[in-house]
């Protein structure tokens, strides 16, 4: 049921990934997060933040890929059985990453424009923008492809009814809150740990 995955997604990004992404914003690292889940269940598998002040790679999406294989083998599931979570929409290099780790989804909550307009990291669209060349393009990858297909959480509940509707937006305006509270936590720090583009 969609409405039951979405609403599990944001019980994902609420009680798994935001408190791990609130001590490592205390760190230097930036607010991107992600999750592995199982599709026959919606297990969480594993749950990351991002660790870029330990490698400028560690976004939330790669950390989670790293972390992932760091695991015993014999536990870690075939890519095509789970569903990959991202707080925010990929950027390119976890875009690649999600593609090359063999995922054909991915679902996120917040968009490359609320990155931008939000949360004060406009590099996502400016490296879509300058290297692959996508200014003016209605999007700014193929949302849908030989690789993977892409889903926005806020995009599922607008098939909702008016009543699921309504609280399912009430609880995206709630994490939404704790993401601006992180969000001002690491720009009153960012830029004094070396990350590249902070």
């Amino acid at each position: 049921m969609k409405q039951d995955l979405a609403n599990h997604l944001l019980d994902v990004i609420e009680y798994n990934i935001a408190p791990m992404t609130a001590r490592e914003v205390q760190r230097g690292n930036k607010i991107f997060g992600a999750a592995i889940l199982l599709k026959k269940d919606l297990s969480l598998v594993i749950a990351q933040t991002n660790n870029e002040v330990e490698n400028p790679l560690w976004h939330g999406e790669m950390h989670a890929i790293k972390k992932l294989h760091e695991m015993d083998k014999a536990d870690i599931p075939d890519p095509k059985d789970c569903i990959f979570l991202t707080t925010h929409e990929p950027c390119s290099l976890c875009l690649s990453a999600i593609t090359w780790a063999g995922y054909d989804n991915f679902y996120y909550l917040f968009s490359h424009q609320d990155s931008r307009d939000k949360f004060a990291i406009p590099h996502d669209i400016k490296i879509l923008q300058e290297v692959f060349g996508q200014e003016g393009q209605k999007s700014l990858y193929n949302k849908d492809n030989a690789f993977f297909n892409s889903y926005s959480i806020v995009k599922m509940g607008e098939e909702f009814d008016k009543k699921q509707r309504e609280k399912f937006n009430s609880r995206i305006k709630t994490i939404a809150a704790i993401y601006d509270d992180l969000s001002a936590s690491y720009q009153a720090g960012k830029g004094e740990d070396g990350i590249p583009l902070a």
